[in-house]
């Protein structure tokens, strides 16, 4: 399953299948999913779980809060357990399905809302060059062309197109309301900035900034730390093309009313839930501006960059896009110990900072202190493969909590693959984990 930043992806054939009539099986299986989702999202389990997220994301936590990305975890659900015929009727089975498995497998902080989450259908042109990714069969590895090869080559770049296809959006609104609308509504708004396709979108609402990556995959990483000495003039004109490339695409969003509060189970950052006090709710009726919601920067592409370095060439882009929202969810997956005291000044908005595992844990902890949250991403490699490393995970678990001060942290698996079929581990790590850290 491949993610395509800022994806410019249409499916004809797809859209096209959806428009006429549907097999009855589809619609049964959907309707009995849609009453399994509504009679989960209605527990009072999942008011307490929201407030627990709510609480955290103030500052203010009851307890450490713990979510597992299952949808990247081969086999967890199979083709084989999917039933309908229709793409994208499929997709929205396949949604409801990894809720109601996780839930029912895993018991950690997963919420489920009593609504369907469906985003609007985007189109992006290109750069004036087209990044072609070439990816490995079933698997997020992939190599780019790479298009920008000079400097020179930096004159072929031109302004993208947004824009929204309604008529699609709304039709496939009103289909799927016509199927289960009378047992899960409907909830219409934001975009998926990885998944293109209707249906199975789980990264609707989490406003992805992306400028390191698609700087890498337009000039590839030897032209990035060779033209910071050789010609740092366009690496500057580079980021700052796409800088206004963000600030235009998210300010179109907002004027052609786009937005809808990220503050419930949509992404505030990376496979993390968004649910905050300081933001607009998800049930307000106030027209949504970018101050409103949180926002994701990262800058993994740009890690064999000293700090200075990082603050002279990236970091002020970085920064520009994510004080135009209202909260900030910084990093993935790079080590931020030697340069988060610069992100922390460039980018005042910001909450929850992600640790991954290349980081300093009592450093971090102590930068961090309790004025921000601690996003905890263990080392997917000691639960993956044939043979999990049960005292490695507890310890890596263990070294991040004992740092972090006031148990203001959340603790978010991601990017495990393979897990050798035994899906067993994955409720084994969560009820390890709450032991951890005293749940």
């Amino acid at each position: 399953m491949a993610y395509t930043v800022m994806s410019n992806q249409d499916n004809p054939e797809v859209k096209n299948n959806f428009m006429g009539s549907f097999d009855k099986k589809d619609v049964s299986r959907l309707r009995e999913l849609a009453k399994q989702v509504m009679d989960l999202a209605t527990l009072d389990l999942m008011k307490e779980r929201k407030d627990g997220w709510k609480h955290l994301h103030d500052l203010k936590p009851d307890r450490p809060m713990i979510l597992f990305e299952t949808f990247s975890v081969s086999g967890f659900v199979t083709e084989e357990e999917l039933q309908c015929s229709n793409d994208i009727l499929r997709n929205i089975e396949r949604s409801m399905v990894y809720n109601i498995k996780q839930y029912h497998e895993l018991n950690d902080d997963l919420v489920i809302e009593p609504y369907f989450r469906l985003p609007w259908k985007m189109l992006k042109g290109d750069y004036g060059v087209t990044i072609e990714e070439h990816h490995a069969q079933d698997s997020l590895a992939y190599l780019s062309n790479f298009p920008i090869k000079t400097p020179d080559d930096l004159n072929k770049l031109k302004e993208r197109d947004f824009s929204v296809d309604r008529d699609y959006t709304y039709d496939v609104k009103q289909k799927i309301e016509g199927i289960f609308g009378d047992i899960l509504p409907v909830a219409l708004g934001n975009y998926d900035n990885f998944f293109s396709e209707l249906g199975f979108t789980p990264f609707t609402g989490n406003m992805f900034i992306g400028l390191t990556m698609d700087l890498f995959k337009l000039i590839g990483n030897e032209n990035m730390m060779f033209w910071a000495y050789d010609h740092p003039d366009a690496i500057h004109r580079l980021m700052r093309f796409l800088c206004d490339d963000r600030v235009r695409f998210f300010k179109w969003m907002q004027s052609e009313n786009l937005l809808v509060p990220n503050t419930d189970n949509q992404f505030g950052g990376p496979s993390s839930y968004g649910y905050v006090s300081e933001l607009l709710s998800p049930d307000s009726s106030n027209k949504v501006v970018l101050k409103d919601l949180w926002v994701w920067p990262e800058s993994q592409e740009s890690v064999t960059f000293s700090p200075q370095m990082f603050k002279d060439f990236f970091l002020g882009y970085l920064a520009e896009v994510s004080n135009l929202f209202g909260l900030s969810y910084y990093g993935c997956c790079e080590p931020l110990d030697d340069r988060i005291d610069l992100i922390q000044k460039a980018i005042p908005n910001l909450r929850t900072v992600s640790i991954s595992g290349w980081n300093d844990f009592r450093k971090i902890g102590s930068l961090l202190g309790k004025n921000y949250v601690h996003a905890k991403k263990p080392n997917p490699a000691f639960i993956s493969g044939a043979s999990p490393d049960w005292e490695r995970m507890a310890k890596d678990i263990k070294d991040s909590f004992d740092a972090c001060p006031n148990g203001n942290m959340e603790v978010v698996v991601r990017d495990v693959y393979d897990i050798n079929g035994d899906m067993k581990r994955l409720g084994q790590w969560v009820e390890m984990t709450k032991n951890i850290v005293g749940r």
